[in-house]
């Protein structure tokens, strides 16, 4: 099952929360946070864990949802390791 990472709205800012931990990352601007969620998610598929991105608007709108797919040959490398 994927990890889900969530871009939401919250106050006068913007948060980036997900299965990985309970206190959000906190943002001033909602590119800020969709970058750094966007940068979390390509590092936790290279190693290896697939991930839905799910960003939302300000009035609570779906404005996108992606899946980072675990990278095979990282995945690959780390099977070969442990043999």
């Amino acid at each position: 099952m994927p990890s889900l990472l969530l871009v939401e709205p919250s106050g006068d800012g913007w948060i980036v929360r997900g299965d990985f931990s309970d206190s959000p990352l906190t943002y001033s601007s909602g590119a800020r946070a969709e970058q750094a969620a966007r940068d979390l998610a390509l590092r936790l598929a290279e190693a290896g864990e697939p991930v839905v991105l799910d960003i939302r608007l300000r009035d609570g709108g779906r404005a996108g949802r992606f899946l980072f797919p675990p990278h095979e040959a990282k995945t690959n490398r780390v099977a070969l390791l442990r043999a």
